[in-house]
């Protein structure tokens, strides 16, 4: 069979959507790890809460027109405040613990949250409609990309812009910045540091909740749907450096687009080259792309 170059802009725009929905899960987890010292592994239950209450809302408001957009409002909001909930309750118990106790208590939320979901929604597989607005095809080379595919790639760069900004341009940006390096010193300052870190669990989990929402008309939701992206968003992370954002971006680009064009290869086993440059980049750079490296300073 003949190759197609053309299949190569297929790839090309499905390894983007599907990188941008990375960079909102890594980015929430690399950001609570930066600022808090807290691997949150419980971080993909608040995904899976994201895409259920997107399901509940659309159904809620199915006679009415915009249920979706509602609910990508409406949804990550409600995933914010019981990621607050969560840390104020649990998280900041744990802050000053070892790293082992933190991954065992996270992990013990994602079988909590799960079985909540199960009460609440059942085990049912779940959809959301495409909205009316983003359910056309765009042709090019032959091939037709769903509109939707630009949805996911376009919210993704806006929520890389809005983070970029928040970090760089704002008092609460440099307040974060300066947590992460010395939180010790913030504390001195007289900072309420236990309510920054509450700040940064609800934005981290408002990420987790958005990347539910906007992936929730191109899956069938169900349980335990947070498993298979918490494993993704941790090579994201590995990949790119742990505690950086923009190392979560560079890795989530590069995971994306090696799993769309892996496919191409091993169609069965594109993940495995995902693995593959993680165990790499543990060997040669365990610091990540884009993190700082203990003899750096970091």
């Amino acid at each position: 069979m003949a190759f197609d170059p053309s299949i190569l802009a297929v790839q090309l725009v499905s390894g983007l959507s599907r990188a941008m929905i990375l960079f909102l899960m890594a980015s929430g987890l690399t950001l609570v790890f930066g600022v808090m010292r807290v691997i949150n592994f419980a971080h993909g239950s608040f995904y899976m809460l994201g895409a259920y209450l997107a399901f509940s809302i659309t159904q809620m408001l199915s006679t009415v027109s915009g249920g979706f957009w509602i609910a990508l409002v409406v949804a990550p909001a409600i995933v914010s405040i019981v990621g607050g909930v969560v840390e104020y309750t649990l998280l900041r118990r744990i802050y000053h613990k070892e790293h082992l106790l933190q991954i065992l208590l996270t992990y013990a939320l994602i079988f909590v949250l799960n079985d909540l979901t199960k009460m609440l929604w059942g085990v049912e597989l779940r959809m959301v409609n495409t909205p009316a607005a983003l359910s056309g095809f765009v042709d090019f080379a032959g091939h037709k990309f769903p509109i939707y595919y630009f949805f996911i790639i376009g919210v993704g760069l806006a929520v890389a812009v809005g983070i970029w900004f928040l970090l760089q341009k704002t008092r609460f940006g440099k307040l974060l910045r300066a947590a992460a390096e010395h939180r010790d010193m913030v504390d001195a300052l007289g900072y309420n540091v236990g309510g920054l870190f509450t700040i940064v669990f609800m934005v981290a989990t408002w990420l987790g909740g958005l990347a539910g929402v906007v992936i929730a008309p191109t899956i069938r939701i169900s349980i335990g749907m947070g498993m298979d992206i918490i494993i993704e968003s941790f090579l994201v992370v590995i990949i790119g450096g742990l505690g950086n954002v923009w190392g979560a971006l560079l890795g989530a680009l590069i995971t994306g687009q090696l799993y769309a064009f892996g496919i191409l290869v091993l169609e069965k086993y594109a993940m495995a080259f995902l693995f593959a440059l993680a165990a790499l980049i543990i060997i040669f750079r365990p610091s990540g792309l884009l993190g700082k490296s203990t003899e750096e300073g970091g």
